[in-house]
């Protein structure tokens, strides 16, 4: 009886073991950065716009001495979404994107924590302060969402672009 019970015990060690292994060796993938990580945080995003391998990709540099929050918006095969936030140190770049990008416009909006202000726009999407992905553009605040302006990045159909954000709280793109 003893020997059962021990070997039942044994399964379930090696069983945790094992799942603690794949949520470690997937880099925690399953769960998000905290808001002071300079990676983007709120929920998993699985309908992210799909991305390929190679090179290409949405990067955006800080090229301001304040430390800067992202929010990203694009659309992909199920709509709308919206999601954040990247943190962004001074002089900083952060990889909103990887792969070769697949639309042509994405949008974003970004808070300068330090000094106050924004670079945004007249493409209303939601957000929130706190971490998140959201679906869909529509009643914002009905949902319990900010309505919030995002600028327009037009990247020419290139696969590869930077945002460049400057401290005159306005917003270059150029490809790199």
């Amino acid at each position: 009886m003893l020997r059962w019970i021990f070997a039942a015990l044994g399964f379930v060690i090696v069983g945790a073991a094992v799942g603690i292994y794949l949520f470690l060796g997937t880099g925690g993938k399953h769960a998000r950065v905290p808001a002071t990580a300079t990676a983007p945080v709120g929920a998993p995003a699985p309908d992210r716009p799909p991305q390929v391998t190679g090179d290409g990709g949405l990067k955006l540099c800080n090229n301001t001495d304040s430390k800067v929050g992202v929010a990203l918006g694009y659309k992909d095969k199920n709509g709308w979404a919206s999601e954040g936030w990247w943190n962004v140190d001074p002089n900083g770049c952060e990889t909103l994107l990887t792969g070769e990008l697949v639309a042509r416009f994405y949008y974003i909006y970004a808070v300068d924590y330090d000094n106050g202000g924004s670079w945004g726009g007249t493409a209303i999407m939601c957000t929130r302060d706190k971490l998140f992905t959201i679906r869909g553009l529509e009643d914002c605040e009905g949902r319990g969402y900010l309505k919030t302006g995002f600028f327009e990045v037009d990247t020419g159909e290139e696969s590869n672009w930077t945002v460049n954000l400057s401290a005159r709280k306005g917003a270059e793109a150029n490809v790199q």
